[in-house]
């Protein structure tokens, strides 16, 4: 693993661990859908499936120009993308629950010095 996969490993355990920690249930993680894209952590929130892309970034300093925030990677096109690969997932999962499908995203800031910020944005798509 490269360390770019290493710091995208790192962020997703974050994010998995955040998530339980909100009372949530992870169901998958680095789901695929062929070659059609994937799904970083699938989870269950009460009666919901919850598809949750996890974006990570690194600081570069102080000095330099500040974290490009995680949001600012769901566009239109991926958001759309995630819609449907949710869909697909749920379809091959018996169906849509009783509180139906959000999308959410976790950023998670690795600064140069000090603890990870891990940020949780419900319902983003």
């Amino acid at each position: 693993m490269n360390a770019r996969g290493a710091m995208g490993k790192y962020g997703e355990d974050l994010a998995a661990r955040r998530l339980t920690d909100a009372g949530m249930t992870v169901l998958a993680r680095n789901w695929r859908a062929g070659r059609t894209g994937e799904l970083d952590i699938v989870a269950r929130d009460g009666d919901a499936i919850v598809v949750c892309e996890v974006k990570t970034r690194r600081g570069r300093g102080e000095e330099h120009a500040p974290f490009e925030h995680p949001m600012g990677a769901i566009t239109p096109i991926k958001a759309r993308r995630l819609r449907q690969l949710a869909q697909r997932w749920v379809q091959e999962h018996g169906g849509a629950p009783p509180g139906g499908v959000r999308i959410d995203l976790v950023g998670v800031l690795l600064p140069e010095r000090g603890a990870p910020r891990v940020e949780h944005v419900r319902g983003v798509s």
